[in-house]
C-alpha cells in the first residue's frame, strides 16, 4: 500500500507491457509507476519490497462481489471484503447490488463508493437491474448510470421476464451501457440443491439440469440480437454454454462477454458426496466434462474472466443439513491460489488475464498497463510458494479452502491512497 516504495527484482505478467516476462525494478513515487530498470539503487527513504519468485500484475479485478453492506452486515461489511480481497490479491471491485437495500438509488451508490475509497478500495458499483432486484420494473438505469453505476445486473437472480431484460437491454444501449446477467430457467431449478446427474440421484437430492441454463442462454443472446446492446453472461457452468458462446461470438450481435466462477474449474458434484455446504454454490458444481469445456473455453478466449462468485454466508446459514443449507461460498481470498494450484491445463499467464484484462475488457475499463507513468495499481505474488489458509479475513467462514494448503502468496496489493 506504499506511496513510495521500490519493487526489487520483481517478473512482470503482463502481456501488453514490453516489460513482459521479464525481471526488472520498478519504482513507484506517489500513486504513479516512476521508473522502470534492470537495476534501481534505492533512496534511504523509499520502502523496499521484495520476495522469492516476486511476480507484478496490474491489480485484479473481481465481478460480481457479494458486499454485505448494506443490510447484510452480519455477512459482509465493507472493512472485512476489503482486507478479504487485498489478502486475496484484488484491488477493484465491481460488487453486485444485492444488499438490503438493493443498490437502486443515487444515495446508494455514493455510500458504496464513499465506503470503498475509505478503505482503499477500487470500485465500479453495478447497479439494479429491476427495483430491489424483484424482476417486476427497471430501474431508472440512466440517472443511475449518471451517478456512477458501472453497470446493471440483479446478480445471481435471473431476470425470467424476457420483455423486461429486452427493455433493459434496449435501454443501456443510449448511453452504452452493460446488463450482467445470469442465465437460468427458474421452473427447473425450484428446490434443487445441486446439479442433476448420477451424483444427484446417488444423493437423493433434487437436481438442476445444466438445460436451465442452457434454455436461459439461449433466449438471452436471442435478445441480445435483437437488441445488439452489451451483455455479460454471468456465471457459466455448462459444456453446451460454452459451445453456445463460441457459436454466437461468430456473429454480430451487439457485444457479448461471458464469466465462470472459479469453484466450477476445480471441484464437480462428486466432491459433494461429503455434504460438505461449503461447496453447495449458486450456480452448482458440474460434471467434469462441463470443467473440462470451461477451461478450454478460458484458454480459446471463449470465457473472458474468472469470478471468484464471492457471496458469504454467516456460519447459522451453513452448518446445517445439506438441503436446508444456504447456497454460497465465501472466494475472493482463494480464487487465485486455488485455481494456481489445482486447475489443470490453464498456465500463469492465462489465469493473470482472466483476472485483470479480462474482467476490464467486460466492463470497458482500460489500463495502461505496467509501464513508466501508469497508475502503480499492482498485485504483488508469489505464485510457487506455499502457505496453509488456516485464517479468512471475511465476517463469514464459508470458505471450502480453510485448512488446506494453497500455491501462490500474495505479497502485497498497490492502490491509490
Amino acid at each position: 500500500m506504499a506511496t513510495k516504495c521500490l519493487i526489487k527484482k520483481v517478473k512482470v505478467v503482463d502481456a501488453p507491457s514490453k516489460y513482459h516476462n521479464k525481471v526488472v525494478d520498478i519504482l513507484v513515487l506517489d500513486n504513479r509507476i516512476a521508473e522502470i530498470k534492470s537495476s534501481i539503487n534505492p533512496a534511504s527513504s523509499v520502502k523496499i519490497i521484495q520476495g522469492e519468485d516476486l511476480h507484478a500484475s496490474i491489480s485484479w479485478m473481481d465481478l460480481g462481489t457479494q458486499t454485505g453492506e448494506p443490510g447484510l452486515e452480519h455477512r459482509e461489511d465493507w472493512g472485512s471484503l476489503a482486507r478479504a480481497s487485498k489478502a486475496g490479491g484484488y484491488g477493484v471491485l465491481a460488487p453486485f447490488p444485492n444488499t438490503l437495500p438493493a443498490i437502486q438509488s443515487k444515495a446508494d451508490l455514493h455510500f458504496i463508493k464513499q465506503k470503498a475509497k475509505s478503505h482503499q478500495v477500487v470500485v465500479y458499483p453495478i447497479a439494479a437491474l429491476s427495483t430491489d432486484n424483484a424482476g417486476a420494473d427497471i430501474t431508472e438505469m440512466y440517472d443511475l448510470y449518471m451517478a456512477g453505476a458501472a453497470a446493471f445486473s440483479d446478480g445471481l437472480k435471473t431476470v425470467s421476464h424476457a420483455g423486461l431484460l429486452a427493455r433493459a437491454l434496449e435501454y443501456v444501449k443510449t448511453f452504452n451501457g452493460l446488463i450482467i446477467h445470469h442465465p437460468s430457467e427458474k421452473h427447473l431449478t425450484q428446490e434443487a440443491q445441486m446439479h442433476e446427474g448420477e451424483m444427484s440421484t446417488m444423493l437423493g437430492m433434487r437436481g438442476m439440469p445444466s438445460t436451465a441454463e442452457v434454455i436461459g442462454l439461449k433466449r438471452d443472446l436471442d435478445l441480445l440480437a435483437y437488441t445488439q446492446s452489451r451483455l455479460c453472461v454471468y456465471g457459466i457452468t455448462a459444456a453446451e454454454s460454452v459451445k453456445i458462446l463460441k457459436e454466437a461470438r461468430k456473429n454480430p450481435m451487439g457485444q457479448l462477454t461471458s464469466t465462470v466462477p472459479y469453484l466450477n474449474l476445480i471441484y464437480t458434484d462428486k466432491a459433494l458426496e461429503q455434504f460438505d455446504t461449503n461447496l453447495k454454490v449458486m450456480p452448482p458444481l458440474r460434471k467434469k466434462s462441463d470443467q473440462q469445456e470451461l477451461i478450454k473455453g478460458l484458454k480459446e478466449g471463449t470465457i473472458d474472466a474468472i469470478v471468484s462468485n464471492h457471496y458469504p454466508i454467516e456460519e447459522e446459514g451453513k452448518k446445517l443439513e445439506f438441503p436446508y443449507a444456504k447456497f454460497g461460498a465465501s472466494g475472493i481470498e482463494t480464487c487465485f491460489a486455488a485455481c494456481n494450484t489445482f486447475v489443470t491445463g490453464l498456465d500463469l499467464e492465462t489465469l493473470i488475464d482472466k483476472l485483470t484484462y479480462g474482467p476490464r475488457a467486460i466492463m470497458g475499463i482500460g489500463s495502461e498497463g505496467i509501464v513508466a507513468g501508469a497508475p502503480a495499481h499492482l498485485t504483488l505474488f508469489e505464485p510457487d510458494t506455499e502457505f496453509v489458509f488456516d485464517e479468512s479475513h471475511s465476517r463469514s467462514q464459508n470458505n471450502p479452502f480453510l485448512g488446506k494448503t494453497l500455491r501462490g502468496k500474495i505479497v502485497d496489493v498497490l492502490t491509490e491512497r
